[in-house]
């Protein structure tokens, strides 16, 4: 807490710098939030500037270039993925500039009573939605008058905020995503989300919002990531309209949905759209019922998994899917489950994620009774609970990995489906994935022609296939992505010459998109 003495008051006269920063996953990626506060920080926007960061940067550098600024108050957006660094950062501001006043804000740490230590280093939290309290917290610092240091915010009203969408710069608009969003809040309930502390769906006026929208896109803007926790079906109708007029080489758009709540009318609408172009978030999470309630997820099971083949069937869209590893009552043979039924309706992608204990959310009431223990360091994933054991965990984690490795990535189409050709794809790729561990020992940094030798060893040495016919199956992966050079194992065995390389048809797409686009 900020002493009230006048010694001690922030000189914030026009010019002094606000820096307003946060450490994204990637470059790609760039902060929604950041930007919305400063759209509204009303008299104080034009001293205060934004500074993104990434993972892959030092926490020194990143500290140097925030206090080249000459900032009096820095504000840290705080997330599961960025809070240890921000923490190094945090230290090293306070160490080295003790004047500065730090704050602090975003999910990680957005609960009074379930904080990180990193709170106890800076001035003042924001606790919740910043936009329309941060101005006010801001003219506190230039007044006598002292402020809790946990400041409770809010959910605004979004009629009366400012859209950001005008602080996107040409670099974010030509090199990465563009996050926009038409709703906050969320409909449902799950309890391993934050959201579902905040049930109440606030819409943004959607004919402003599509306003918003046309800017960008005369701006450059191709590639829209719609950060709403689902797409509400009313909206999502004016907002397809949107884009379908305006279909071109280079457009994506991704949206969350809840599967079970897709119409005939959606489905039509969606197959307007070239392949690759729309990707949908299809939360399943768990296909089994007593888990589902348990976490208080609503889901009709036959519904979502007709949806899912219907919209893989009739449409050209990327289906992104979710299952959750260690769910309270899931065991390794109802997750099998789940994942045989979801890989059936032939989504592009099955992200099998591990569960992880988010800071307030309501799935720590299960802790004692399925005796759930999680990583206590980000980003707290379990570890162990009552139905899967700390080395069945492991492996669960070592097979989410190496789908996304084989599967996911979209280099493997034609190669990987061997794997699980079985009764149960869950079963086949499990003792694949126990396989590949135990001759590399790793789940990460496996060059690309290394993992197909790898593969090529385990379908041919111990399911029986021919040489010849994995290596072509190889070989046209390799083509289809337009990669000249091939593995030993293709270079060796495949049996025919005079594959035509793929001209990239898709090359406004995210990789991802335009591998298995081809």
């Amino acid at each position: 807490m900020r002493s009230s003495s006048t010694e001690n008051i922030i000189d914030l006269s026009p010019g002094v710098s606000i820096v307003l920063a946060t450490i994204n996953a990637k470059y790609m990626h760039t902060s929604l939030a950041l930007k919305y506060l400063k759209a509204n920080l009303e008299e104080f926007a034009p001293g205060a500037r934004i500074l993104e960061f990434t993972l892959q940067e030092r926490a020194a550098d990143i500290a140097e270039k925030i206090l080249r600024q000459h900032p009096s108050i820095v504000l840290l957006s705080c997330y599961i993925w960025n809070i240890s660094l921000t923490s190094e950062v945090v230290r090293i501001i306070r160490s080295v500039h003790p004047d500065i006043v730090l704050i602090l804000g975003g999910p990680e740490v957005s609960f009074p009573t379930d904080q990180p230590d990193i709170c106890k280093d800076v001035d003042h939290v924001i606790c919740g939605e910043g936009e329309s309290i941060l101005p006010a917290v801001l003219r506190g610092l230039s007044g006598p008058d002292t402020q809790e240091k946990n400041i409770i915010a809010r959910p605004n009203d979004v009629a009366r905020i400012r859209f950001p969408y005008d602080l996107y710069t040409e670099e974010d608009i030509s090199h990465r995503l563009v996050y926009v969003e038409s709703s906050r809040g969320c409909a449902f309930g799950c309890e391993f989300c934050l959201s579902s502390l905040d049930t109440k769906v606030r819409y943004f006026d959607n004919e402003q919002f599509i306003c918003q929208l046309e800017q960008l896109w005369n701006r450059g803007a191709r590639q829209f990531k719609f950060i709403d926790r689902t797409i509400h079906l009313s909206k999502a109708s004016a907002i397809l309209d949107f884009f379908s007029t305006r279909i071109c080489p280079e457009l994506f758009v991704h949206f969350e949905i809840v599967p079970d709540q897709i119409t005939e009318q959606l489905v039509s609408a969606l197959r307007a759209f070239p392949p690759g172009a729309i990707q949908l978030e299809a939360g399943v999470q768990t296909f089994t019922p007593h888990v589902s309630t348990r976490i208080g997820r609503k889901q009709n099971m036959d519904k979502t998994e007709a949806a899912l083949r219907k919209i893989v069937r009739e449409t050209g869209v990327h289906i992104h899917s979710d299952l959750v590893i260690g769910l309270p009552g899931e065991t390794v043979e109802t997750l099998a489950q789940s994942f045989n039924r979801l890989i059936h309706t032939g989504a592009h992608e099955i992200q099998v994620g591990v569960l992880k204990r988010l800071r307030g959310a309501p799935i720590s009431r299960h802790t004692d009774e399925y005796k759930m223990v999680y990583n206590e360091s980000p980003p707290y994933e379990i570890l162990q609970n009552r139905d899967i054991s700390f080395a069945d965990m492991q492996r669960l984690k070592r097979f989410s990995r190496y789908f996304d490795l084989v599967s996911n990535n979209g280099n493997f189409q034609s190669t990987a489906p061997l794997i699980w050709q079985t009764n149960s794809p869950f079963t086949a790729f499990l003792r694949f994935s126990d396989w590949l561990y135990s001759e590399c020992g790793r789940t990460a940094s496996i060059a690309l022609d290394k993992l197909a030798e790898y593969i090529f060893d385990y379908l041919t040495l111990n399911d029986g296939f021919p040489k010849e016919q994995i290596a072509d199956c190889l070989r046209r992966d390799f083509v289809a992505n337009g990669r000249r050079k091939q593995p030993k194992c293709v270079r060796e065995f495949a049996s025919h010459e005079g594959i035509a390389y793929s001209e990239n048809s898709s090359k406004g797409l995210p990789e991802r998109q335009q591998r298995h686009k081809q």
